[in-house]
């Protein structure tokens, strides 16, 4: 009779395990499901963080005349290895605050790219350019992480204090940054190093100037409102340079109402320039040109090749 209740128990006991496993395999354990070939790719579907457009990506990272890392992308119009001669380029120079990617990105973050930069690239990518750009000192990749940026830092203390070194150190080092950018440039046999050309918003503009005055190996400059700068920040004002911009295809594009750039800033610095090759085009806008200006630069890529130049 006891063997008989063990028994009884036992199976109790057996019978409660299955059950508990039962659910347990019900309402815990995995278990196959099906799933429709759509329904993966809805799963798999991103936003994609990194559209050029038509054209091969690399992304670039150098070692800088100081030992910094350079970061930043090239995008070729086609496959470099089946071009049947080497690509003319175009660097793009970002405006402060900014990144290369603005030279991209329509948006990032759903913050839109005002400066319609990446219409510049898509044009330049139609027209047969490959087309290079960095992050600035202190911009980018090259920002420090939960730290006042190296610009609002440098803005802060020209301002503020009177003190201009941190922001002519950001800006004569960005140059110098995209001067070792040429240096790499020209030893590419995908690239032509006689058809080089920089463009430039804002401190974008203001560096792609002092870059085409003191590099002959910039053929070519489309300045997008670089801001007026005088003597008080002498080795990064643009008119202290212009001397080297002779027998170069020069394009200023400035607003009449810009707030960095009065009217006849704008003017003096477009009598300067020596070039015969030049143009001003004025908008009736202030420091962010109406989206219709990116049209009017196509005229501006169509610049002849010549023999590279060697570096100054």
């Amino acid at each position: 009779m006891k063997h008989k209740r063990a028994f009884t128990v036992i199976g109790i006991f057996m019978g409660l395990a299955a059950a508990v496993a039962a659910a347990i395999w019900h309402f815990v354990w995995l278990k196959p499901y099906s799933i429709t070939p759509s329904e993966l790719q809805a799963r798999y579907a991103y936003k994609a963080a990194f559209t050029p457009g038509e054209g091969h990506s690399v992304h670039i990272r150098l070692q800088s005349f100081d030992g910094a890392l350079l970061h930043g992308r090239i995008v070729y119009p086609g496959d470099p290895a089946q071009a049947r001669r080497p690509f003319p380029v175009l660097i793009g120079m970002h405006a402060m605050g900014r990144s290369h990617l603005r030279w991209w990105l329509p948006d990032i973050g759903g913050r839109p790219t005002i400066e319609q930069t990446h219409r510049i690239t898509q044009m330049a990518l139609q027209q047969g350019y490959a087309v290079v750009a960095i992050d600035a000192r202190g911009h980018g990749e090259r920002r420090h992480l939960g730290q006042r940026t190296l610009a609002q830092r440098a803005m802060r203390d020209m301002h503020w204090f009177g003190q201009r070194q941190a922001y002519e150190q950001m800006i004569v080092d960005t140059v110098r940054d995209h001067r070792v950018l040429l240096d790499w440039l020209v030893a590419q046999p995908q690239l032509d190093a006689g058809r080089i050309l920089a463009a430039g918003y804002s401190m974008g503009a203001q560096g792609a100037l002092l870059l085409a005055g003191l590099d002959d190996r910039v053929q070519a400059v489309a300045a997008m409102v670089p801001p007026h700068l005088g003597d008080n920040v002498a080795v990064v004002a643009p008119m202290n340079l212009v001397g080297g911009l002779q027998g170069k295809r020069v394009w200023l594009l400035t607003g009449d109402d810009d707030e960095h750039a009065s009217t006849q800033q704008n003017q003096a610095l477009f009598q300067a320039i020596p070039s015969q090759d030049k143009r001003h085009l004025r908008f009736a806008s202030g420091h962010l040109l109406p989206t219709d200006y990116v049209e009017r630069l196509s005229d501006w890529f169509r610049t002849g090749s010549r023999a590279a130049p060697s570096a100054p």
